[in-house]
């Protein structure tokens, strides 16, 4: 196609040639903001890449009910487990660029990516930010039988007995796997991991007695510390836990020590920005709603209100984070 200006066009003076240009270029941004205010338009997909069940799917079915509300389309949730959430990554890091798949990503997606080497996909380059919702602190338990009743006995306990405990968690690169890890090089301790296929039977021989340690998700131990089954030495946030208040933090005994679980919604890079805007505000919206806030609080959790850009950073700090740790345990993926 010739991009010669006709005959025609170079009769008309300069200002109205630069005038139609400018307005032949406003077309496709027009277009966009038209897009946006549209959406949706349709029903939206949210894929997680995880099984059904466990506090990944309390959260991202309260989210998916809220946004359906605010939006009056329906967000429907998509369990597409497998490769450790990779899975379900690549089929949004795949998916049209318009705001109708939406990934629920979380601190695992950051681990991942020093975790896997041949990746088809860079998350923190492939996946835009949109709006973080939960950060969900783990809690160090031990079974009541072991002799270890805080931090610094468990420490003197591995230091004296090299090689033990055991710890558990739900496979090789879980978070709650490396809150382990992390844990053994800031204490200088080994202690040896023994990997499940899922948190839950990692739970259960913990109850048993069959393992001796585990850095669980809060949702999972909770009624199990209240009942006594289990023991917690230390919630592993900055903060102490509302859940929790009597039990104190990791980092009150090894200053600095910090892991959780994040939980937020990415979109294909190229979505556009004005749908992006209009997801984290009704989602930020969603967190300031007393019910929901109280309904989070519930799962030992605090929201993570903020900006698609504080989202970004979150993740890009945890995968740097997490980077370092893998690289100094050695841990390769399954």
């Amino acid at each position: 196609m010739c991009n010669e200006p006709s005959q025609e066009t170079m009769k008309l003076p300069r200002r109205t040639v630069l005038q139609l240009i400018a307005s032949a270029a406003a077309v496709p941004a027009a277009s966009r903001i038209v897009a946006a205010q549209a959406y949706p338009a349709k029903p939206v997909r949210i894929i997680i890449g995880f099984a059904a069940g466990g506090p990944a799917s309390i959260v991202s079915r309260l989210i998916a009910q809220r946004l359906s509300d605010s939006f009056g389309q329906q967000f429907i949730i998509e369990n597409r487990p497998g490769a450790a959430s990779n899975l379900g990554t690549e089929i949004v890091v795949r998916s049209p660029s318009e705001g109708y798949t939406l990934l629920f990503a979380t601190t695992v997606n950051a681990i991942n990516a020093s975790l896997y080497d041949n990746l088809n996909f860079d998350f923190n380059r492939d996946i835009a930010p949109v709006a973080g919702i939960i950060r969900m602190p783990h809690v160090l338990v031990v079974n009541p039988s072991f002799p270890a009743k805080t931090v610094p006995e468990l420490i003197g306990y591995a230091k004296a007995n090299p090689g033990t405990p055991n710890f558990g968690s739900g496979g090789i690169g879980a978070v709650v796997h490396v809150s382990g890890e992390l844990f053994k090089m800031m204490a200088g301790v080994d202690m040896v991991h023994v990997p499940y296929r899922g948190a839950g039977p990692a739970l259960t021989d913990l109850l048993g007695g069959r393992l001796q340690v585990m850095f669980d998700v809060m949702p999972s131990s909770i009624e199990h510390i209240r009942a006594g089954t289990l023991r917690a030495l230390a919630v592993t946030s900055s903060m102490r836990s509302e859940a929790l208040p009597d039990i104190p933090t990791v980092g009150e005994f090894l200053p600095g020590y910090e892991t959780s679980t994040s939980y937020g919604i990415g979109v294909p890079k190229q979505t556009p920005a004005g749908i992006i805007d209009r997801l984290d505000k009704e989602i930020n919206a969603a967190l300031g709603d007393p019910m929901m806030k109280s309904r989070l609080a519930e799962l030992g959790g605090s929201v993570l209100p903020g900006s698609p850009a504080d989202f970004g950073k979150l993740l890009a700090d945890e995968t740097e984070k997490w980077s370092k740790v893998v690289k100094f345990a050695g841990i390769k993926a399954e």
